[in-house]
């Protein structure tokens, strides 16, 4: 009997359907291949005001998230590679299957991310559909809050995905320097991300694993979701387990059929982490850690600001029927709470409202955000034997 099904079995949960055993990460133990930024802290802007007039008649619907010819698996055309196009420069992060590298583009001089996995650690810890999933999905994705994928290649040893250059590192280090954030910059940030998640819910994309260690800050300050590991088409429901510990679903821990509504429950988690500086389930013991989540009940400091309280509240509950981004406003219900009241979402995806504090990027292809790690893994587009090509054909 799995450990799940004993959980709920003991919190006298009932489960009629059946799950698949993925990959989860231990909260806060799993970095993310890029990591390590260096705060600076800027003057928080005031966010633009309405009249309350004005607030009532605006709409909360943006350009950018509507799904273009109706064609909810359209593609940008990428550019075709070859590993000889680059000049690999340091690395940039390290991770369970290779590494991240800054690279640059010797036609163009422009710096890159490129993001290496071993096509036998690949195989060897079951990932291979994950990692086509990723490919796939990133192919399909153009919004200024996602990571952007210009091309995939691979070699005889190694997957290659190139990836933008997002200077500013994660949004975790930033968050744990501060401590928690002021409201209106946990505001910002947390539009940015319901952005993100209505893009892709709109063309049938689960996440499926927000947290602050996968929310990158680019140069000029806004957010950039990476890491699409767990990222899944999904039309309707599905049953795999994965994600992170702490932003885990109660359906999903209940071994329950389920769909976007989890990623709105992970958007209530990352508020309240932004502004209490801490998740509001937590616990080494990861039984232990379910039983708070299944429960339910967050407690809130007293500098909570009450709007965003109330908020929170409303996502975090374990009755679908209330949760909001699940209800028939979808993520209306959310973009309409008093909370975002003075948030213009036209300017916010537009990238007009200023951010509240800009990473130190002297220049391009500056990695000096970054920890510096050894040089030390193998060679690159070696010649050798493939007995991995055909399970990545799209590569």
């Amino acid at each position: 009997m799995s450990f799940i099904r004993k959980l709920t079995e003991k919190l006298k949960k009932s489960s009629n359907s059946s799950t698949t055993t993925d990959l989860t990460k231990d909260a806060r133990s799993s970095q993310p291949i890029i990591i390590t930024t260096t705060a600076k802290l800027v003057e928080e802007p005031p966010l633009p005001t309405k009249t309350p007039a004005a607030r009532a008649q605006a709409s909360v619907q943006t350009r950018g998230v509507i799904v273009q010819n109706n064609d909810k698996r359209a593609s940008k055309v990428r550019q075709k590679y070859q590993l000889t196009d680059f000049h690999i420069d340091r690395t940039l992060g390290t991770g369970s299957f290779g590494r991240v590298h800054m690279v640059r583009l010797k036609s163009t001089g422009k710096f890159y991310a490129m993001k290496v996995l071993i096509k036998n650690d690949v195989v060897r810890m079951k990932q291979v559909e994950h990692t086509i999933n990723e490919r796939n999905i990133l192919a399909r994705l153009d919004y200024p809050f996602l990571v952007n994928m210009l091309g995939t290649l691979q070699d005889s040893a190694n997957l290659y995905f190139v990836l933008e250059f997002i200077q500013g590192g994660e949004l975790f280090t930033h968050l744990r320097k501060s401590g928690r954030f002021r409201n209106n910059v946990a505001l910002f940030y947390a539009g940015e991300v319901i952005l993100a998640f209505e893009y892709l819910h709109n063309r049938d994309i689960i996440y499926r694993d927000l947290k602050p260690e996968n929310c990158l800050i680019d140069a000029k300050g806004h957010i950039k979701i990476t890491d699409f590991g767990f990222a899944k088409e999904v039309p309707d429901i599905t049953w795999t387990l994965c994600g992170t510990p702490d932003y885990l679903a109660p359906e999903i821990i209940q071994s329950k059929g389920y769909g976007k509504a989890v990623d709105w429950w992970a958007c209530g988690i990352l508020i309240y982490e932004m502004l209490a500086g801490h998740p509001p389930f937590y616990d080494d013991d990861h039984f232990k850690l379910y039983e708070k989540i299944l429960a339910c009940k967050p407690k809130f400091p007293s500098h909570f600001d009450p709007n965003a309280k109330d908020l929170v509240k409303r996502i975090l509950t374990t009755d679908l029927t209330k949760r909001y981004g699940n209800l028939k406003s979808g993520v209306e219900d959310i973009k309409r709470h008093p909370w975002f009241n003075e948030l213009d979402w036209q300017a916010l995806e537009d990238c007009k409202i200023p951010a509240p504090y800009l990473p130190p990027c002297s220049k391009e292809g500056d990695a000096s955000n970054f920890d510096e790690y050894p040089e030390d893994y193998e060679p690159y587009g070696l010649p050798g034997p493939d007995p991995y090509k055909s399970k990545f054909l799209d590569f």
